[in-house]
């Protein structure tokens, strides 16, 4: 009796280990995988008299329609203020909307390339000079990731390509069109992704 106990107790134990190291596993995407990442930051300066402040945060959400695409927008905000002691020198803020697609390489390993392609609509808000400029921009892009476990994954993207549009505040004010390619390979962004 007391080694069929035990046996039990060991089948049972090596049964929630191997539970256990399955829920672990190495994460990758598969279809219907949701992710969500996106930037946070505050900064200020201080010179002398004059200073510097802004803050901006903006989620970015994803979902894998099929086993290699993803699809899925992101949503910003952005104020920068600054003044040199005497008078503002800058009172801007910024909304964000924007779409991008993803093609994941091998989305099911715990290592993948993948593609993005993304467009965004920028509002900003300049106070001091009373206008509103909209921005558009279009980019296509690098990136890996590396899953550290199931649901946390470490990514770096290179821009790559991307071109953008500012009307200035209109009015007759003349556009600013911008085009860059990112070919400055020490030009990384990393980043930390959670999929659920």
């Amino acid at each position: 009796m007391k080694k069929v106990l035990l046996s039990a107790v060991a089948l049972l134990a090596f049964g929630f280990a191997n539970a256990q190291e399955e829920e672990k596993g190495n994460g990758g995407f598969s279809k219907g995988s949701m992710f969500i990442s996106g930037a946070v930051s505050i900064d200020s300066e201080k010179t002398g008299d004059a200073k510097s402040s802004g803050f901006e945060i903006a989620p970015k959400f994803g979902y894998f329609v099929t086993e290699n695409i993803a699809i899925g927008g992101k949503l910003g905000y952005e104020s920068m203020k600054a003044d040199n002691g005497f008078v503002d020198t800058t009172d801007r803020t910024a909304l964000t909307v924007g779409a991008f697609g993803r093609y994941y390489m091998t989305p099911a390993s715990q290592f993948s390339l993948f593609g993005e392609f993304g467009v965004d609509y920028t509002s900003w808000d300049n106070k001091l000079a009373d206008v509103q400029e909209n921005e558009i921009g279009v980019n296509l892009g690098l990136g890996l990731s590396y899953f550290l476990n199931n649901n946390w994954a470490i990514e770096a993207t290179w821009a790559g390509l991307g071109y953008t549009t500012n009307d200035n505040g209109g009015d007759g004010a003349d556009k600013t069109n911008s085009f860059g390619l990112g070919a400055d390979l020490r030009s990384f962004g990393f980043g930390v992704i959670y999929k659920f």
